[in-house]
This record gives C-alpha cells, structure tokens and sequence, in this order.
C-alpha cells in the first residue's frame, strides 16, 4: 500500500492583504490620475506606453500624443475632477504555452509578460456647462494591460450618467427610461 502524502500541509500558505504588494505602475497611475488635470498633461507619458490604445465610450484613441492631445480636450472646461479609488485587482496573464515559456530566459519573459488590472472608481467633477456647475458623480471601471507602462487602458462608464442626466429635461426623461426598462 503507498503513503500518502498530506498535500495540504505542503501547500504553502495564502497571501494576506498585507503580504500583497501592488505593482508600481499601478500605484503610479493612481497617483497620477489623483493630480491629473490641464496643467498635469505631462504626467500621461510616466504611465503610459508611447503606442498606448485608450479607449472610453465616446473615443478610441492610439498613440501617446493624440492621448495628450484628447486629455488636453477633455479638461479644457473641467472646473474640477477627482476619482476616489474603490477596488483594485489585478492578475498576471500568460499567453503562451508552458514549453515556449521555458525556451525564453527570465529577462525576455519579464519583458514579454505582460499584467492587467481593474480598477473600480468613483469619479466627481464639475463643469460650467453641465448640472449647473454642480459636482456630478460618475462611477466606472478602467481596466489596463501593462509590463513596465500601460499599453492598453478602457474605461467602462454609463455616459449618461457623466453627460445626459445632469440636464433637467434629458436627465428625467434618461431615468424613465432606464426605470421602465428595469420593471
């Protein structure tokens, strides 16, 4: 008869949260994104890959500078923004086959291996011409893909939340809508 070997006692322990640490990109981007504004412009190229792929509801955009260029259209008439940071996870993904990951050396894997991460965010900003210059309120997610800077960033967001809802009219007529729907 064999032996068995108790192979929970050899499995090694779970992480705590408090063993966890959080990529630096990822903390960069939050940081970033916590003192970002028209006049923060520069920052986006500490984070983000010269060939970065951004997109959110209203755009896709490809190319550090166009994404410069979009930011710098975007808060032109943000009076204020701020993004309260709810959850982040984040996970190493593979691509490859287990045999071509052995063929390659720690510094090409490294290079190659590319991580993602959702972050789940409360956004409040103000703008003139919307909600009567009052603070809105947007919640969204922005998952990333990253190695050493982020190549890739969507956002996920209800845009009429962030645009249509503030206004009387629309806004009404958006959560009639949306209540209809739901029943």
């Amino acid at each position: 008869m064999h032996s068995s070997t108790n192979l929970v006692s050899e499995m090694p322990e779970p992480m705590s949260f408090d063993d966890y640490t959080q990529p630096q990109i990822i903390d960069d981007f939050i940081s970033m994104y916590q003192r970002l504004n028209k006049d923060t412009l520069h920052l986006l190229s500490q984070v983000y890959s010269n060939n970065i792929v951004f997109q959110d509801p209203l755009h896709k955009v490809e190319g550090l500078a166009n994404l410069t260029n979009y930011f710098a259209n975007l808060y032109e008439n943000v009076d204020s923004i701020s993004f309260d940071i709810q959850q982040v996870n984040v996970s190493q993904s593979l691509s490859q086959s287990q045999s071509q990951l052995q063929a390659k050396s720690q510094s090409q894997l490294e290079a190659e291996q590319k991580s993602q991460a959702s972050i789940f965010w409360k956004m409040t900003y103000s703008h003139s011409k919307l909600n009567s210059g009052r603070d809105i309120h947007v919640e969204g997610m922005s998952h990333l893909i990253f190695n050493d800077k982020i190549t890739s960033h969507r956002d996920y967001f209800d845009l009429g939340q962030m645009l249509y809802e503030p206004f009387p009219i629309l806004g009404k007529l958006i959560q009639m809508v949306k209540s209809k729907a739901s029943s």
